[in-house]
């Protein structure tokens, strides 16, 4: 049988990455959300074994996901709408897009149980297309895990997760396009602060070409 690892422990063991009820009051805040009502949220079982948590002890962030707090659902979009989309006004925030408002996956929550992600991209991952890293075996995360992990990481830590990084998610829109997220800050500083979210085009029969003389 698997051992388990205590709450206690593993907050010992994973420090400032280790986001439980406690370390999620500042970011619920930010939502208006209630103290009494946050503070109340079910606790969990830590579902992996103590070797798995000390494997991914230094790379990983442990994080309790919640969907549902009273009658509010932790949505991307209730997310974005309490956030913002204007760094001059208030941040972290947004990125000021309105494209995927009609899609289904910014209205999905997460489940209440808790969630290892990784905090830092594979390096050997970058520029690849994100079916071939499928096809080596790396599970994306839903677009909801990456921003409630994103502001939940920021209120309480102060730190800004994939600052300069798109990350794969594992959504897609109506079309099937992969959605990525992240890349809060422009290295180039041409764009306006904001966590960003954008699909990859695939390629489909609508793309051709014309010719000039």
């Amino acid at each position: 049988m698997e051992r388990r690892t205590t709450i206690k422990k593993a907050k010992t063991l994973y420090k400032e990455n280790f986001i439980g009820i406690k370390e999620l009051q500042p970011f619920f805040r930010k939502l208006d959300i209630p103290a009494e009502l946050s503070q109340g949220i079910e606790m969990p079982d830590i579902p992996y074994s103590t070797e798995e948590l000390n494997k991914y002890a230094k790379d990983y962030i442990l994080i309790l996901g919640t969907g549902k707090i009273g009658n509010i659902n932790l949505s991307i979009r209730f997310i974005r709408d309490k956030m913002g989309i204007n760094p001059d006004i208030s941040e972290p925030c947004f990125y000021n897009q309105d494209w995927y408002l009609k899609e289904n996956f910014i209205d999905t929550i997460l489940e209440n149980k808790w969630y290892l992600i990784r905090k830092n991209v594979f390096e050997e991952t970058r520029a690849i297309q994100p079916n071939e890293l499928i096809k080596k075996g790396i599970v994306f995360p839903s677009a909801i895990l990456c921003t409630y992990t994103f502001f939940s990481y920021y209120f309480y830590n102060d730190e800004l997760l994939w600052k300069y990084d798109f990350v794969w998610s594992s959504d897609v829109d109506h079309n099937g396009d992969r959605i990525y997220v992240g890349k809060y800050k422009d290295m180039d500083e041409i764009n306006k602060n904001g966590f960003s979210i954008h699909r990859h085009l695939a390629l489909r029969d609508c793309y051709s070409a014309i010719n000039t003389i």
